[in-house]
């Protein structure tokens, strides 16, 4: 079995599963191939599976999913090879269901971004959760993201199992061992493997850096053979099926994520009041929700300079985004109790909506701006 392919047939329950080792340091190199006692000792730098044949397309959609903080969207990002998904080191900074679509030739993976499986506190949280069961259940392949820690400890912690139980069992996961790079001794990784396969029984194991982008060339490899054959999903100019006011909205939370601390964070909401295209200026008004009074005075700061570099870094990135000028106007109001009142929530953009990608075949017209590559 080539290192980074999928294994197949399926080994039984409790196997150890087979792993890609990533090129800044190979399990494989210190350690025993786990297969070595079936006498299937393979070369850590084997060829990977071969890809689908050309001229057959094959479409399919591949949630990312896992507890808060293991990375699932910088790997989206990674994997698409720009920054759409905003991060920041506050859990739970990913709220909504984003599709990134990558188009390789015959290939189309659209990857599913989800928010992190959690213990839900109010209705906000339990929306969260319903959005990465969702996509877990109806995508076509699943990634399960887990950061084991610079230790590389084989215990599996309550968060990941409780994730992991709400994959369906008849659906392919690919394990993502992330932030591998945080990891001294590469071949605790192989300790790892054991536990996790008790759980499942996983298609593939890839042990990979989303931050420094190592390892992502063989997990695209691996899904690519997960994939069904089809007709792609979406034009091959598209990069998400969100608008481009769904992102400008999303960089302007990620500002208030960057620059405040503790219970702030949880109690924003950001809104598009306006987006008007021109030629050469779009001009966007921006509402911040917040749930306390108090929250207001932070997100504005003395003499409304908090807001001010909240608004300036928002409208670059914006520019950047967009290709053009920006003018960005950025309130700020109190919404008390949004996240746990349904209407609320349904106003400020977290209806049931955003549980399934918008799918448009390649000949249909957008009727929004969009993201291109």
């Amino acid at each position: 079995m080539a290192a980074g392919a999928p294994s197949s047939p399926r080994s039984p329950k409790g196997a150890r599963p087979r792993a890609a080792a990533p090129a800044e340091a190979r399990a494989a190199d210190a350690s025993p191939n786990p297969n070595a006692s079936k006498g299937k000792q393979r070369s850590p730098t084997a060829p990977a599976r071969a890809r689908p044949t050309k001229g057959r397309p094959r479409s399919g959609t591949i949630a990312l999913v896992g507890r808060p903080n293991v990375g699932k969207s910088t790997l989206l990002n990674a994997l698409l090879g720009t920054r759409l998904a905003i991060t920041s080191h506050h859990p739970q900074t990913t709220r909504d269901r984003i599709a990134g679509i990558l188009t390789e030739g015959r290939t189309q993976f659209v990857f599913l971004d989800t928010p992190g499986v959690h213990t839900p506190k109010n209705r906000l949280g339990q929306r969260m959760n319903d959005l990465a069961t969702g996509s877990a259940a109806d995508a076509d392949v699943v990634l399960f993201v887990v950061d084991v820690g610079p230790d590389a400890t084989p215990e599996i912690r309550p968060a990941d199992a409780e994730a992991l139980h709400a994959v369906p069992e008849d659906k392919p996961v690919v394990l993502v061992l992330n932030k591998i790079d945080r990891v001294a001794e590469k071949a605790k990784l192989l300790d790892v493997l054991p536990t996790y396969s008790a759980l499942r029984d996983f298609a593939a194991v890839v042990p990979l850096s989303a931050k420094k982008r190592d390892g992502t060339k063989r997990l695209l490899a691996v899904i690519e053979g997960l994939l069904p054959e089809g007709e792609h999903l979406y034009p091959e100019d598209e990069l998400s099926d969100r608008p481009v006011r769904f992102f400008v909205a999303e960089l302007v939370r990620e500002q208030v994520l960057m620059r405040t601390r503790q219970e702030v964070p949880h109690g924003v909401a950001v809104t598009v009041d306006a987006y008007e295209e021109r030629k050469k200026l779009t001009h966007i008004t921006i509402s911040v929700h917040v749930a306390k009074e108090s929250h207001k005075g932070i997100i504005i700061g003395q003499g409304g300079k908090m807001l001010a570099a909240i608004g300036t870094a928002a409208r670059e990135r914006a520019e950047r985004l967009i290709g053009q000028k920006v003018h960005l106007d950025v309130r700020v109001k109190t919404t008390p109790g949004w996240f746990d009142d349904a209407a609320r929530l349904v106003d400020l953009g977290y209806g049931d909506d955003g549980a399934k990608p918008k799918k448009r075949g390649a000949g249909k017209a957008r009727t929004e701006q969009r993201i291109k590559p």
